[in-house]
């Protein structure tokens, strides 16, 4: 099995604002850490190398993010142990805090490529129902067996 995860963002500014010219220039280097990290399997793109211009809401400010794991390990040292950290860490200065759940974690099968409807269907699930082996993040520790 393989983790999943959808993280959405509402940005603060539109992305060719100079208050977000430091996010926006810096996607390419923090996409291109993530696929040489250890434990990497897929990420959310279009043809242009990110997925800024994927719209899967109804709100055009809402970002999406979309990658797989082989582990939660493996997301975790992404997230917290290269240069992704350093724009986690200003993400309040171009992205609204959202009054729910932003992100969510979920298994799915070795070879499978998850929908940006599936990811919308998993977090609607745990903004609705809690942490779940169906759909969690990072406070639940599901495994595979727990389904």
């Amino acid at each position: 099995m393989h983790l999943a995860q959808l993280n959405i963002a509402r940005a603060k500014y539109p992305l060719d604002a100079p208050e977000i010219k430091d996010f926006v220039d810096n996607l390419d280097v923090v996409n291109a850490t993530a696929e040489q990290s250890e434990g990497f399997v897929w990420r959310l793109k279009d043809e242009s190398g990110d997925a800024t211009s994927i719209q899967a809401f109804d709100d055009a400010s809402l970002l999406i993010n979309m990658s797989v794991w082989t582990s939660p390990d493996s997301l975790k040292d992404f997230m917290f142990r290269t240069h992704h950290r350093d724009f986690m860490r200003r993400k309040g200065e171009w992205f609204e805090k959202l009054n729910e759940d932003s992100y969510v974690l979920w298994w799915i099968e070795e070879g499978h490529i998850p929908t940006a409807e599936e990811a919308k269907a998993r977090l609607q699930y745990l903004r609705e129902h809690g942490d779940s082996p169906y759909a969690f993040t990072f406070k639940a520790n599901f495994t595979p067996d727990d389904l």
